[in-house]
């Protein structure tokens, strides 16, 4: 029994799928934890989404905000952007179907046993592991609601961007969704900031990347997360590990076996592709 953990696949469906044969992922007694935005820019979100639904209880996901305005565009809330490629989901048959799985997925996920914490941007170092879990229960019951629209219309907005207890409604929900899905980079304080994209090395201060504050959950978890194309997977403190290497951006695509902390990467099949379209830097989003 292996557990296998892999960084944002954003419709890279054949890379997922080479990925997983390289480490012969068996969905009948391994674990795969995805690190989230499974959809957006790659060509292959729908044959994502019906291949990771289709693997039940053996996968663990997050949602990521690319997974999140997926469901904003279904709902009539967002625009239908072409170059997130995602008309072939939108008009398939099961669009419905796969729609209502994507919404009643987790925010976070957390293993006690092996002391694994995973949320898609990472987790705010203003939170301890209980406020972690039951903000994102939170999200993820409004999402699992009838009401999920008025909260994906209501999502949208970078305030307010510091935790208190105090806060409540929509307020408290964008806080929480924006901590666990685009959260990059934080104040000494801990208090989110919601508008740098720029590379750590070109941040300016006092803005830290979140992992670089110390926070309660990074002292007994390992924290997983994906969502920054631009680290590469680098310049994490021990313990916080960053799977998002850009697969569609003409990147890769990296596992982690956590069981030997072996690292095996897929390279993107876009990248001459891209070359001739469209630039390889990721954007920040």
């Amino acid at each position: 029994m292996s557990t296998y953990l892999i960084g944002d696949v954003h419709g890279c469906y054949d890379e997922l799928r080479a990925l997983l044969q390289q480490v012969d992922f068996n969905p009948e007694q391994d674990t795969l934890w995805l690190t989230g935005d499974l959809v957006a820019r790659g060509p292959g979100s729908l044959e994502v989404l019906r291949y990771v639904k289709s693997l039940g209880d053996s996968v663990r996901l997050v949602l990521g905000n690319h997974d999140l305005h997926l469901l904003a565009v279904y709902a009539g809330i967002s625009r239908n952007k072409p170059k997130d490629r995602l008309t072939p989901l939108l008009e398939a048959d099961d669009a419905d179907e796969l729609i209502n799985w994507l919404r009643r997925q987790p925010l976070l996920q957390v293993d006690e046993e092996k002391k694994l914490v995973m949320g898609h941007a990472g987790i705010t170092p203003q939170w301890d592991i209980e406020t972690a879990k039951k903000c994102a229960r939170e999200v993820e019951a409004v999402l699992a609601s009838d009401s999920y629209p008025l909260f994906l219309d209501a999502m949208y907005g970078d305030m307010p961007n510091n935790w208190s207890e105090d806060l409540t409604g929509l307020a408290r929900l964008r806080f929480s969704t924006n901590a666990l899905t685009r959260m990059r980079y934080c104040f000494p304080n801990g208090q989110l900031d919601m508008i740098c994209k720029d590379s750590p090395e070109s941040a300016l201060p006092p803005l830290k990347p979140w992992f670089t504050l110390e926070g309660p959950v990074a002292r007994d978890y390992t924290i997983i997360f994906g969502h920054w194309a631009s680290l590469e997977g680098k310049g994490t403190p021990e313990g916080i590990i960053g799977l998002d290497t850009g697969c569609c951006w003409g990147g890769s695509l990296t596992l982690l076996h956590w069981e030997t902390q072996r690292y095996v990467v897929q390279p993107s099949n876009r990248e001459q592709a891209l070359a001739s379209t469209e630039s390889l830097a990721p954007p920040a989003l």
